[in-house]
């Protein structure tokens, strides 16, 4: 069983610290800046290009490293290119004064994710990306590499959140299936199904074509024009995206490197008192990664409880070789983490959340596909 006082933080306990100061903001809070289960993280007013990514050591700080490594700076107080391929860091707006008990972890946020802006955060000393260490104090960097579109981002713009979490988390299957015992966490299209729990909740890939759709999925452009991450429902998809159709065999092969956008099988709902995070890489499952933003808030697919379900997006890379995707063929697990008390707010439309009803869905920031 879980500890009852270890579990992830909820929006008001979120709010709490911001107001006690152990997140201390250089800029007033946004009104939708915390979410149900985290935090969105803001970018400050410069960004560096540098040589390479890096991670801290032991008495050497993030402003050092960057004094090492730092080719040229890009004042973020107007719209700069952030350019494919290139690695830049970015002093975030947020910095932290954690007590002993209260460790964090980063993930970009889902409408970055699906641009293929790999972001990670980094903290003074840190031995790992996107972690924050219990008992924290000191600024927040997050590193940027888009890597598939060029992008135009200022300060304040939003491509990461932190979560929290009070004590050791430890994921665990058997809470799992408790909680399967209580709540419907997987619809097949309208029906019930039985969750596949192994390491998390094990989710499937739909290449069948959702309601009966030829469109199982896009690939991404390899030259494509800029795209200003504050633009919602601005782009033309077909500018940025070939459409994938569904062939006789149900399958996909993925090219190395390429980039594609495709969607679970499964409806999955995350009920209330609950967030869940996706396993980005698994090797006992195929020499690809799954889902660069990882987190699922309270109430995805599942709202105060009447909602059946909502399919994951999956943003796919293939590594090293091609890789052939079947229909129904398992890619990616799904933890759930328990949070300390039910959170005021929930994932929905309420909120301005952007895919709660999702299906085979680009960002944000284009417009809906019409075939």
């Amino acid at each position: 069983m879980t500890n009852p006082m270890t579990g992830v933080l909820p929006v008001q306990a979120l709010e709490a610290m911001v107001a006690n100061g152990q997140i201390r903001l250089h800029a007033p809070l946004l009104p939708d800046q915390i979410q149900p289960s985290s935090l969105d993280l803001r970018l400050g007013p410069e960004a560096y290009r540098v040589r390479a990514s890096f991670l801290g050591t032991a008495g050497a700080t993030v402003s050092r490293k960057l004094e090492q490594y730092r080719l040229h700076t890009l004042d973020l107080t107007r719209p700069a290119v952030l350019e494919k391929g290139c690695v830049y860091i970015v002093p975030l707006l947020e910095e932290l004064n954690l007590p002993p008990e209260i460790s964090g972890k980063a993930n970009p946020k889902s409408s970055t994710g699906r641009l293929d802006i790999f972001t990670r955060l980094i903290t003074d000393e840190g031995r790992q990306f996107e972690i924050v260490p219990p008992g924290y104090k000191g600024r927040l960097f997050a590193e940027i590499v888009p890597r598939t579109f060029s992008v135009v981002v200022r300060q304040g713009d939003r491509l990461s959140q932190l979560r929290l979490f009070q004590g050791e988390y430890r994921p665990s299957d058997a809470l799992l299936r408790e909680l399967g015992n209580t709540e419907t966490l997987v619809y097949r299209d309208d029906a019930v199904e039985e969750p596949l729990i192994h390491d998390g909740l094990r989710l499937s890939v739909d290449l069948a074509g959702i309601d009966g759709s030829e469109i199982i999925g896009f690939r991404a452009r390899k030259h494509a024009p800029l795209i200003d991450v504050t633009k919602i429902g601005h782009y033309d998809p077909a500018d940025f995206w070939d459409p994938i159709r569904r062939n006789a065999s149900r399958s996909l092969i993925l090219d190395p490197e390429d980039f594609y956008i495709l969607a679970s099988r499964e409806k999955v709902r995350i009920p209330a008192q609950y967030a869940a995070e996706m396993v980005p890489y698994d090797p006992t499952i195929g020499e690809f990664r799954i889902h660069y933003a990882g987190f699922f808030d309270p109430g995805f697919g599942y709202g105060s409880g009447e909602i059946a379900g909502t399919r994951a997006v999956l943003e796919v890379r293939s590594h090293e070789v091609p890789f052939i995707l079947e229909d129904g063929q398992v890619v990616a697990s799904l933890v759930f983490e328990k949070l300390l008390e039910r959170p005021r707010v929930l994932y929905g439309e309420g909120i301005g959340s952007s895919y709660q009803k999702q299906g085979l869905k680009l960002s944000k920031h284009f417009r809906t596909f019409t075939e």
